[in-house]
């Protein structure tokens, strides 16, 4: 057995199955490339599920971290820390918004959210007492709490943990009249993801962000954005609302907000929505403390100065192109935005998984979703040489299988 067999062997006989990971074991990493148990090198097209946006071991953010793991990781919100004003004041001007509540992972930031949704109507609003309801959209990924997974359209992520929460209409992505018909006097707030991402790169049609976004106004809803996975630089801009142009009531953040070293994430939103919460009604015991500020107050320079945004922006144009010159070769659809690519496999041909381990022998790592989907999505910083050497091996898997 080589040592690869004896960790994955092990770590199946030992912990939940809740993943199917590659038959990879991953040691070590520098920027955009891995390196496995066995000294073998992979460029990795997943980064963390856009965590890594900024490359693996990115010296002004491990620099960061291992700064203030010297001085201090921990003091819970009861204490006022020296990190923390600088996260605060530095988060909301990247979004545009007077105030902050940080917590810890994804699923957290989206149940802040709707925390604060339904709290903004009843107390600003006026909605009736246990009647506030978000609309949703189909196909949707925002995490996987029992209140999360009761509004998810995906059987394996939905079925099996109920009872289920209330409060929610589910309603089709990409269609701004079913949200308006699905609106009515105790809707309180309409949640999205501006590109999605689970279900394979989903790009919702031109001007639909901006039809949500005056609906919302019209309507007086608050509009969230979870900005997880297509925030902070991955679709060519700081997030993917920036697209059209468009400012959501409440940012949702996180993933890339922690560097790919700590769990970082927040919402964020103007005093009017994000005031409604007082002391004691939410919190986190690690929620904004001051190793993640340390870390999330480097990854905010970093964005501040627009060059990340810029490379995905230019290498995006150069990924999206190569990847179009597949369809008809064992690929049928290519969708995405920036560095981030879904690519539908003619499932005559292969699964998505199929393609992924095929890749991951020729050195690229990449994963599946939803049967016959690959996702792309390479750290920033990956080189345009070794972004288009990961296409033409994504070129010769397909051949492989049309043999």
């Amino acid at each position: 057995m080589t040592s690869t067999d004896t960790f994955i062997e092990l770590s199946e006989r030992r912990s939940a199955h809740n993943y199917h990971p590659l038959p990879i074991v991953i040691h070590e990493a520098q920027g955009a490339w891995v390196t496995d148990v066995e000294g073998r090198r992979f460029l990795d097209c997943l980064s963390g599920y856009s965590s890594l946006n900024f490359g693996h071991g990115n010296p002004k953010i491990v620099g960061a971290a291992q700064e203030q793991l010297a001085k201090l990781t921990l003091t819970s919100r009861a204490f006022f820390h020296d990190q923390f004003a600088a996260f605060a004041a530095g988060l909301g001007d990247l979004t545009g918004k007077d105030m902050v509540l940080p917590m810890n992972t994804g699923a957290e930031a989206v149940e802040t959210a709707i925390k604060v949704a339904r709290k903004w109507g009843y107390e600003v609003k006026g909605v009736a007492p246990e009647q506030a309801n978000i609309i949703v959209m189909e196909d949707n990924f925002h995490g996987r709490t029992t209140t999360i997974i009761s509004f998810s359209t995906d059987p394996d992520a939905h079925d099996g943990f109920g009872p289920y929460t209330p409060g929610f209409t589910v309603v089709k992505y990409g269609s701004v009249e079913a949200i308006r018909e699905a609106v009515d006097a105790n809707t309180v707030a309409v949640l999205l993801e501006p590109i999605q991402g689970e279900a394979g790169v989903l790009v919702p049609p031109d001007g639909y962000l901006t039809q949500v976004r005056e609906l919302c106004t019209a309507e007086n809803i608050l509009m969230i954005a979870d900005e997880i996975q297509s925030g902070l630089g991955r679709t060519g801009d700081t997030f993917a609302c920036d697209h059209e142009g468009v400012v959501p009531d409440i940012y949702v953040l996180g993933k890339a907000l922690g560097g790919g070293v700590v769990p970082v994430s927040a919402i964020t939103a103007n005093e009017d929505v994000l005031g409604v919460i007082k002391p004691g009604q939410h919190g986190s015991t690690f929620g904004g403390n001051p190793l993640a500020c340390a870390v999330a107050n480097a990854v905010i320079e970093i964005l501040n100065t627009g060059e990340y945004q810029a490379r995905a922006k230019e290498l995006g144009a150069v990924l999206h192109e190569r990847l179009r010159g597949l369809i008809g070769r064992g690929v049928v659809t290519v969708r995405g935005r920036g560095l981030w690519a879904g690519v539908d496999i003619d499932p005559s041909l292969a699964t998505g998984r199929e393609i992924s381990k095929a890749l991951m022998r020729r050195g690229v790592l990449a994963k599946d979703t939803h049967g016959s989907t690959i996702r792309l999505a390479p750290p920033i910083v990956v080189s345009e040489e070794d972004l288009l050497w990961a296409v033409d091996q994504l070129a010769d898997a397909l051949a492989e299988f049309a043999k």
